[in-house]
């Protein structure tokens, strides 16, 4: 299986092959998700200081949470992409 990596912003990237669902954090339910994961260490803050905008929800219960839209990384799942080994350096 080959895992396709996503970048979520600050040179952090997620293998979108174990995400389950791309959340916006603006809806208390998913705050409550949040809290929950940070209460059982599985919180991943990459945000680097700003505010959440999303909440990535893998497959082995950990939650991601990005300075990004769910709909930029969206967009960026759905926007092929070249093969590291392929693209020209300019």
């Amino acid at each position: 299986m080959r895992t396709e990596l996503v970048h979520i912003g600050f040179g952090s990237v997620i293998a979108a092959n174990r995400a389950i669902a791309f959340l916006s954090v603006n809806q208390q339910p998913i705050r409550r998700l949040i809290q929950e994961a940070r209460d059982k260490g599985l919180l991943v803050d990459a945000t680097h200081g700003r505010k959440a905008k999303s909440a990535i929800l893998f497959d082995t219960g950990h939650i991601t949470l990005a300075a990004v839209s769910p709909e930029t990384i969206i967009h960026r799942l759905a926007t092929p992409s070249l093969p590291v080994e392929e693209r020209v350096e300019l």
